[in-house]
This record gives structure tokens, C-alpha cells and sequence, in this order.
């Protein structure tokens, strides 16, 4: 069982009482076995886990890496083996677990290394993650310096993968909170760095979502915002009338321009667009941990850069700004 005293400790040091007061709850409620039937047998696969004694770790690798083979025994290590294969589909990642490497579906450390120079430094910052899966850039962040961070996620598969990676790591400052960004409290203003990366997309309303991050940070704080855009001008926005990528729910794609403007509207300074990318099939994709459908399937076959449904093919580009 994860020890969140140290996060509502941080919380009331900052002041965030309000939301250190009924985070217990929040988290009890979330963790609800009857919310989902498998979640008795993802808590079991986490708690049949290995505890490994002090084992190697290395947070700014790629493939983020803790222990090596010989660290365990080799019952040990069938229990790890079996216990991550019960919490499948893997998604974000990779990882590199005592030799067992997680191929995820994406490969997450891409985006990592896209954006890493272009932020500022993490150094003793609070940090937030919108969205955070299982926690793979939660790593990497805390890898870069940060104090401590708080990755938010509704799905309970993620966040019980994200205790699973962290029993094997050992008490550290980082937790993934069964919860989505509109469910922390209001005024809550303590973050230096929130980071919100393939989440704007799939909100009804942009512009809440960004008025919600803004709520997130302190003032001098730093937003950096990934999400699918459309190229075009400014103004310009595509709102699938059906399925994007056999997405449901994909809602708004503005262009660069149409973006930056939304931001500046909600008060964000000093907007400014570090970088565009065209999702490829080498990035995401279908593996051993992840065994479904993937990005090629969702492209148009005779030309990758249409989605299945004819729209422009999945393009990403990344935005970082300040508030006053």
C-alpha cells in the first residue's frame, strides 16, 4: 500500500488543505473493486509482486530501468514476469524491469526526448501530469530533477500498474491518483510545472479544460500542452462528425494558430509552439505487451497520411506557456 502522507504533507505546505482533506476519500472511492471486475485481480497481481532490497535503478534511461536479472531469484523473477502479464495491455513505456524489457505500445521516451530541452528545468518543482497513464513520464520527470510529482489518471488498470513499477522502485516522491483533472479542487494553485500531453483532444470543451490547468499553477508557473492539431490557419479547427482514428471521442483538432490564440484568451503568457510531429507507425504500435489494434490500423492502408475515416492523419505538436 502506497504511504500518501508525504503528498498531503506537500499539499498543506503549499496550501492545498482543502484538497489534502478530502484526497483520502477521493482515493478510496476511486479504488473501488466493484468499479471494475478485474480489479481484484490487478490489486492481487501488485501485491504478489516482488519487494526488491535496494536494487538498481537508472530513472534517465529510455527504457527507465530497475535491477538487473541476478538481483532476483528465480522465483522471484516468475513472480514478476507473471504478476506484469496479469496487468496487460501495457501502453505507455518502456520499461526495463530486472531483464524483462515491456515493449509498450508507445514508445513514450520519443516524446520525452522531443520536449525535454524545450522545458524548464524541473529542478526541486512541484509537478503535475493530466492524464498520466501508467506513470512512464512521471519517471522521467522525476528523473529531471522534479521534488516530487503527481501524475492524475481515471483508469484503474494505469494506476495499478504505476504501483506495480513503484513497489519494485521503492518509496519515492511520485504518485499516480485515480482521478481526472476537473476532480481537483478549484483554486488549487500549487504547481509549477503541469504537463497535459494527448488529453485536450478528447474534452468536449477546450477551453475548460485549459481554464482548468490554469488553475493547476502557480503564477510564474509553466504549462507545457501536447495535443492533435490540424495544419491551416488561424481559426481553423476540425471537429470529426463521426470517429477520428476509430476514436470516439475526439472532439476538436485546432490548427497551431487556433490554439495559441485559445491559450492567450485564457490568460496564458508567452505561448509558443516547441514542436510539431506526425505520429508514426514505429511510435505506436501493436506488441507483445500490447496485442490489439494500434496506430496501422486505424490509417487509411493506401496512405498513411489519412486516418481510416479519411482525416488528416494523427499530427501532435507541443505548446509551452506561463501564467503572471
Amino acid at each position: 500500500m502506497i504511504d500518501y502522507q508525504p503528498l498531503y504533507e506537500q499539499l498543506i505546505e503549499r496550501n492545498a488543505a482543502h484538497w489534502a482533506d478530502i484526497l483520502p476519500q477521493q482515493i478510496q472511492q476511486k479504488l473501488n473493486p466493484d468499479a471494475h471486475g478485474n480489479f481484484s485481480k490487478w490489486n492481487a497481481a501488485v501485491e504478489q509482486l516482488p519487494i526488491p532490497n535496494n536494487p538498481s535503478r537508472q530513472l534517465d534511461a529510455a527504457d527507465f530501468k530497475i535491477g538487473l536479472r541476478d538481483e532476483l531469484s528465480n522465483e522471484q523473477w516468475q513472480q514478476l514476469d507473471l504478476g506484469l502479464k496479469n496487468l496487460f495491455p501495457w501502453r505507455k513505456g518502456p520499461y526495463d524491469l530486472f531483464g524483462i524489457h515491456l515493449d509498450t505500445e508507445w514508445r513514450s521516451d520519443w516524446k520525452w526526448e522531443r520536449i525535454k530541452e524545450h522545458i524548464s528545468p524541473l529542478d526541486s518543482r512541484l509537478v503535475l501530469d493530466v492524464g498520466c497513464g501508467n506513470g512512464y513520464h512521471c519517471w522521467r520527470m522525476l528523473g529531471a530533477g522534479a521534488q516530487m510529482v503527481v501524475g492524475v489518471d481515471p483508469v484503474q488498470l494505469h494506476v495499478l500498474q504505476f504501483q506495480a513499477i513503484r513497489r519494485l522502485y521503492g518509496e519515492v516522491p511520485a504518485y499516480v491518483l485515480p482521478l481526472t483533472l476537473e476532480e481537483i479542487p478549484k483554486k488549487t494553485n500549487i504547481f509549477d510545472t503541469v504537463f497535459s500531453m494527448g488529453v485536450l483532444y478528447h474534452r468536449r470543451s477546450p477551453i475548460d479544460h485549459l481554464m482548468d490547468l490554469r488553475n493547476c499553477l502557480r503564477r510564474g508557473g509553466e504549462l507545457v500542452l501536447e495535443t492533435l492539431i490540424i495544419e491551416g490557419k488561424q481559426g481553423e479547427v476540425l471537429v470529426p462528425e463521426g470517429r477520428y482514428a476509430r476514436m470516439r471521442n475526439v472532439w476538436f483538432l485546432p490548427t497551431c494558430d487556433t490554439l495559441v490564440g485559445w491559450m492567450k484568451r485564457c490568460g496564458f503568457k508567452n505561448v509558443r509552439v516547441v514542436d510539431v510531429n506526425q505520429t508514426s507507425i514505429e511510435e505506436q504500435r501493436a506488441t507483445p505487451w500490447m496485442t490489439f489494434n494500434s496506430l496501422q490500423d486505424f490509417l487509411d492502408p493506401e496512405d498513411f497520411n489519412l486516418t481510416i475515416e479519411g482525416h488528416p492523419a494523427p499530427r501532435r505538436a507541443t505548446f509551452i506557456a506561463t501564467i503572471d
